[in-house]
């Protein structure tokens, strides 16, 4: 009854509300000059393959960005656009000093989320309503947080691997956008396909897993 329920609503979400918000991810892609492209690139390609040598770092500049969006949300909230520079800065800061002693449980939130954000990729690319995405998203949550806590490696890996494939996702598509030949498919292959943007994150990020696993084991000591 519920999976003939579900099936049903699946047909119908064409004519149902867009919640994953495409155009702000195209346009935010779009927006990438050639330098700012080649450097999500490399960044990504460091996050990726080397997360786990360099993920105490790679943990503070993920909350203090977090800090920052949640500083500037608030300030913006409570005391106009005037205070949202100081408000991002007060965020930047305070949390970046917390993840610092916190440093387990940062990983673990971080691998929560990146699992969270594969399995909401993973009900978008199915094509199930996009109004239950969050139904989705709070599998991967639970499924992440709970590895993360068990294993602490998997964690580092998980949001690691997942934040360098994004980066590299974003410049490549930065780079095929502004090759004109190109840039239509490009747009068409995002707006088009939605299994396109969940797989281009999952396949590098199954990689970058499969390379970190291998480079723990081959590094020995590897310990937090």
């Amino acid at each position: 009854m519920s999976i003939s329920i579900l099936a049903q609503t699946t047909q119908n979400n064409a004519n149902g509300p867009e919640i994953v918000p495409v155009d702000s991810i195209w346009q935010a892609i779009t927006s990438l000059d050639l330098l700012q492209a080649l450097m999500f690139i490399a960044f990504g390609i460091v996050w990726l393959f080397y997360g786990w040598r360099v993920f105490k770092v790679l943990v503070v500049i993920s909350f203090a960005l977090l800090g920052l969006t949640l500083g500037m949300i608030v300030s913006d909230k409570i005391a106009g656009q005037h205070a949202q520079i100081l408000g991002g800065l007060v965020g930047l800061v305070l949390l970046a000093m917390i993840s610092v002693p916190l440093m387990r449980y940062a990983v673990s939130i971080l691998g929560a989320v990146a699992g969270g954000l594969l399995t909401s990729g993973a009900w978008y690319a199915i094509g199930f309503p996009e109004q239950y995405i969050w139904a989705g998203g709070l599998i991967g949550i639970i499924a992440g947080g709970m590895i993360s806590f068990i294993i602490f490696k998997i964690a580092v890996m998980l949001f690691s691997s997942l934040g360098g494939s994004a980066l590299i996702v974003t410049g490549v598509l930065a780079l095929l956008y502004m090759h004109q030949p190109l840039s239509d498919s490009a747009q068409n292959l995002v707006f088009e396909y939605k299994w396109f943007l969940p797989v281009a994150l999952a396949v590098p990020t199954i990689i970058g897993i499969i390379v970190q696993n291998k480079c723990i084991k081959e590094y020995g000591n590897w310990s937090f």
